[in-house]
């Protein structure tokens, strides 16, 4: 939580991935910050065995996606990028030849695979592919004179889409094709219809 966030009484909802094919896009709203993760189960800060700080990146993007439960939903998401996802953004940065996330530029993630189980005592860790375009000076300007970035998705919408297409049998845009490659039939035609693409 920031200091705006305990001024105004309340943090950011979370970006949730409960199926695959899921995505969440927008433009980052507020400068990237680094914390430590935290235990779900009692809040207590999480370490590795050798007693290190297990750290995180905390992005606030804006995205279309609206709880219609809540009136006062501005839809921005935070997204706690770690593990899989960590590496996902760092290719993303990469393939957009910026120097790292910033405020303005556009960050999309999707969950796409389950990868390997490899404790029985937890879930398969999720694989997500990402894609991000840095900020232009139109984008910058428009956050910065509060025009809205994106426009509000229909009450009760679960997920932000990702707007792309890709020929029946090719990798979609902004798809791993490593990845690709290892999704079953199903997952991609999930991923495909999360996407918006033909199948």
């Amino acid at each position: 939580m920031n200091a705006n966030d305990l001024l105004m009484g309340g943090g950011t909802k979370s970006a949730a991935f409960p199926s695959i094919g899921t995505a969440v896009t927008g433009p980052i709203v507020r400068e990237p910050k680094v914390q430590q993760q935290t235990d779900p189960k009692d809040g207590s800060f999480k370490t590795f065995s050798n007693g290190d700080p297990m750290m995180q990146l905390v992005v606030q993007i804006q995205t279309s996606e609206r709880d219609p439960a809540d009136p006062d939903d501005d839809g921005i998401r935070a997204l706690y990028i770690k593990a899989k996802m960590l590496q996902a953004v760092r290719e993303a940065v990469k393939k957009a030849g910026a120097k790292g996330l910033e405020v303005g530029g556009e960050l999309t993630v999707i969950y796409v695979a389950d990868g390997e189980k490899t404790n029985k005592a937890f879930n398969a860790p999720k694989l997500y592919t990402a894609t991000y375009r840095p900020p232009t000076g139109e984008a910058a300007n428009n956050l910065l004179m509060g025009a809205a970035p994106v426009s509000p998705a229909p009450a009760g919408q679960p997920v932000a889409q990702v707007p792309a297409t890709a020929p029946a049998g090719a990798v979609p845009a902004g798809v791993d094709p490593a990845i690709w490659a290892q999704m079953s039939t199903e997952q991609k035609s999930k991923l495909l219809a999360a996407l918006g693409s033909p199948q």
